[in-house]
């Protein structure tokens, strides 16, 4: 498969199901992997992959058994080797494993809760079971949870990751679950010390979740996991930068402080924006000259205020530089951004665009250019 095909075929395509078919041809005697594979594969064209990993399953559900108690003895069988548990970031596994964690929750999430949270405990061993795990957090979820607890010190890192990554709040792709969104923080008491990357990713990934609704119950937990020296000085450094991600783009007091930039520092700016007027799919240089006291850690962002047709603005927070005050109170950032015309996730417009410069927290200066069609 050609690295130019779009993912949802590199990941899943006639290689991929046939290999998944092998598997179950061999763990279920009159299992017919050509009809499964011609099946599968006739409707790719017409799916995206999350859909692809729905239809797989579907098609997996029409040959196993109907209870979960006998279709899991196959699914074990059809299983691939685990990942290298030698490895510690990056590791998610093969996606075509995704279906056979549907399967479990259309099997068992009703009927068979402890047998699927031991096929999950396997499956997730192979690809991350993050998505099939959220529909039984809502149909049981005092069980999944006292269930995680015993995952949380699970001898193999993908477990580990589980208990965080299929407890985020806002997981991409992932069903929505009923929990408070700080529910899982006692969790994360027992993960924040993981020796595996992969594992404190997700932890980190997670408490930026709930910085959405709970900043303050985020930057508490910092507070204590730093306090209690469980990780080292480095890695809790990178998952507090981690998890504050998104307070520090809207310049949370509490946030900054946390990580050392003082949002109160009297801090003079010179912002220049160069050309000006600017065409769509050039590059505007933005500069800033920062100016305060001596030494003083600076974390610099610019508001780019996005005009939309019809009057409004969408606004969005990129990252100028960071560093120190020099020894005559100055600090140079400059950054170069191309106005692409053709961005996926917005449209550009002509007219007057707005940059706000925010340095340690608050908006010190902002300037306005003219955008070109």
């Amino acid at each position: 498969m050609a690295a130019s095909a779009p993912i949802k075929d590199q990941l899943f395509n006639a290689a991929k199901v046939e290999g998944l078919a092998g598997r179950f041809a061999a763990a279920a005697p009159g299992f017919d992997a050509g009809a499964f594979a011609d099946e599968v594969v006739a409707r790719f064209p017409e799916l995206e992959l999350k859909q692809r990993i729905d239809w797989i399953a579907a098609c997996l559900l029409r040959r196993l058994p109907d209870r979960l108690e006998a279709a899991a003895p196959i699914l074990l069988a059809a299983l691939p080797e685990r990942l290298d548990p030698e490895l510690t970031d990056n590791d998610f596994g093969e996606f075509i494993t995704a279906p056979l964690g549907e399967v479990v929750v259309a099997l068992g999430v009703r009927e068979a809760p402890d047998l699927s949270l031991d096929l999950l405990e396997e499956i997730t061993q192979r690809f991350s079971m993050e998505w099939a795990i959220r529909p039984f957090l809502n149909a049981w979820p005092e069980r999944v949870l006292d269930r995680m607890q015993d995952w949380a010190g699970h001898p193999n890192y993908h477990v580990r990751r589980l208990v965080s990554e299929g407890t985020r709040p806002r997981l991409p792709w992932g069903q929505g679950i009923g929990l408070p969104p700080d529910a899982a923080l006692p969790l994360l008491d027992r993960l924040h010390g993981d020796p595996t990357r992969y594992v404190t990713r997700s932890v980190a990934n997670h408490l930026n979740d709930v910085t959405r609704t709970h900043p303050d119950a985020v930057l508490a937990r910092l507070a204590d996991w730093r306090a209690q020296a469980q990780q080292t000085e480095r890695e809790l450094g990178w998952m507090t930068a981690h998890a504050l991600r998104g307070l520090v783009r809207e310049g949370h007091p509490g946030a900054m402080a946390m990580l050392g930039y003082d949002p109160g520092a009297r801090i003079g700016c010179d912002l220049s924006l160069t050309p000006d007027p600017v065409r769509i799919g050039e590059v505007l240089e933005i500069g800033c000259v920062l100016t305060g006291r001596q030494g003083l850690p600076i974390l610099a962002d610019y508001v780019l205020h996005f005009a939309r047709p019809g009057g409004g603005t969408r606004r969005k927070v990129h990252k100028l530089g960071q560093g120190r005050l020099d020894g005559d109170g100055t600090l140079r950032l400059a950054k170069r951004h191309r106005l692409h015309g053709d961005a996926t996730t917005y449209r550009l417009h002509p007219g007057p665009h707005r940059i706000e410069l925010q340095v340690n927290g608050r908006i010190r200066a902002e300037a306005v250019f003219d955008l070109q069609a």
